[in-house]
């Protein structure tokens, strides 16, 4: 099959760059400096200057020094166009989210502010975009859209919420036991990029690429977009109780968290790819300080850092207890009896693997010693417990909570807790493999 045709590369470049050149005409023509852009218009833009890049790339523009600039103009506005829109949705939806800290109306600020700073870049990109096109000799319609064809999403009226859904009671403890476990194993792994104030700037470009880019921004935005994929496709709401809004909050904090991760991953591609020195030929250095003229690097990576990774952080760690207290109510649980570390007890290394399989799973696990109640989840009270059993020469011991976590202690307890009777360690079970 053949893909060319006659038309020639001028010809088409005029095709591909109509509908984005007139969107950019309408940022243009915008004289209200309050008016912000609606999710339409964000999509429009996206889509025309994705097509138009794809095209231009297609024909080794990002190679070519008369159509370079060109090439990375359209890149700079869909990338800021994305980072925008997934933005305007927060804000759209912030109503909706159901969060029990009050403090969130700064974030809403915030939101608002960072909005209006990457809104004012594609503003500033606009007429730079049209003088490029001119240079090209590329026809510019005659005027933009009409603002009408840009409607905002939202209107006056709400839809009743009137279908009520139920299923097996059992099924729906499961998939909550599986979507909160995974939530919380996300919250662990992120609390590394925790931070109680914000950075300089200087602390900012020591952590950006090294330790925070745009590789690890898509593979959290991921792991956050399959929990809530998988909470909207298998978890049931009903509009009246009191679990309900339980849920709603869950799923309030890994959508926000899901959103501010797509607008970090668009500013940091933008930076890493198009602004950051790198060492690149000096054609495209000459492009980046071009580009710098409307959109601050400096900004790029303040908002990527101080707005979206604090405040997805922020949410990760109010969602904790939202999802701890989900998890341990429809979690399966038993008790099981089980023998203690021969000859040495609870020592150190028992006492961390007992504690470390039940912090993997997240579930409330309780270690019984007769009377008394320990918490298997922290190596000192199980060390406490140690002390116990020892003085009380008990040769077994219960736990009871998750089962996920029971089942794997009694794999624990089958191996000796991981030891030979001198005290070294041994080689678990592959079952027990994330311990390592």
């Amino acid at each position: 099959m053949n893909f060319f045709c006659d038309v020639t590369f001028k010809e088409k470049a005029n095709i591909f760059s109509y509908e984005y050149l007139k969107c950019i005409l309408f940022v243009v023509e915008i004289e209200d400096d309050e008016y912000i852009f609606t999710k339409k218009l964000y999509s429009k833009l996206i889509t025309t200057s994705h097509i138009l890049e794809d095209f231009l790339d297609f024909h080794g523009a990002k190679k070519n020094k008369e159509w370079v600039f060109y090439r990375e103009l359209s890149a700079t506005i869909r990338h800021l166009a994305l980072a925008c829109y997934s933005q305007r949705h927060i804000l759209n939806r912030f109503q909706f989210y159901t969060f029990k800290e009050s403090r969130y109306e700064t974030f809403k600020l915030e939101a608002f502010d960072t909005l209006k700073i990457l809104q004012d870049s594609i503003k500033l990109a606009a007429p730079v975009v049209l003088e490029e096109a001119l240079r090209l000799k590329i026809t510019i319609p005659d005027k933009g859209y009409n603002l009408s064809y840009f409607p905002g999403i939202s209107s006056v009226q709400q839809l009743d919420h009137n279908i009520d859904e139920f299923n097996a009671k059992g099924q729906q403890r499961e998939n909550l036991t599986r979507i909160a476990s995974e939530f919380l194993e996300v919250v662990k792994d992120f609390d590394q990029f925790a931070f109680y104030e914000r950075y300089d700037l200087k602390k900012i470009k020591e952590l950006v690429p090294r330790q925070f880019n745009e590789v690890i921004i898509r593979r959290y935005e991921m792991l956050v977009h399959n929990i809530q994929s998988s909470f909207d496709s298998y978890v049931v709401n009903t509009k009246s109780s009191a679990e309900n809004l339980t849920l709603e909050e869950l799923r309030s904090h890994f959508s926000i968290v899901f959103h501010l991760l797509q607008v970090a991953g668009s500013l940091l591609h933008f930076y890493e790819r198009h602004m950051n020195d790198i060492g690149f030929k000096d054609m495209y250095k000459t492009v980046s300080v071009s580009l710098a003229d409307f959109i601050d690097p400096d900004v790029l990576l303040d908002r990527s850092v101080n707005f979206c990774l604090f405040y997805a952080w922020k949410f990760l760690s109010s969602g904790k207890a939202v999802a701890s207290k989900i998890l341990n109510e429809n979690m399966e649980t038993t008790v099981v009896e089980v023998g203690i570390p021969m000859d040495r007890g609870f020592h150190s290394r028992p006492s961390l693997l007992v504690a470390k399989i039940v912090q993997h799973y997240g579930g409330e696990v309780k270690m019984l010693v007769n009377n008394d109640v320990f918490d298997a989840a922290s190596v000192l009270d199980i060390q406490w417990a140690g002390g116990k059993i020892k003085k009380e020469e008990l040769e077994t011991v219960q736990f009871k909570g998750d089962i996920r976590a029971l089942n794997d202690l009694k794999i624990l307890a089958g191996v000796n807790y991981g030891e030979d009777h001198m005290g070294k360690g041994i080689p678990l079970p592959k079952e027990l493999s994330y311990l390592s």
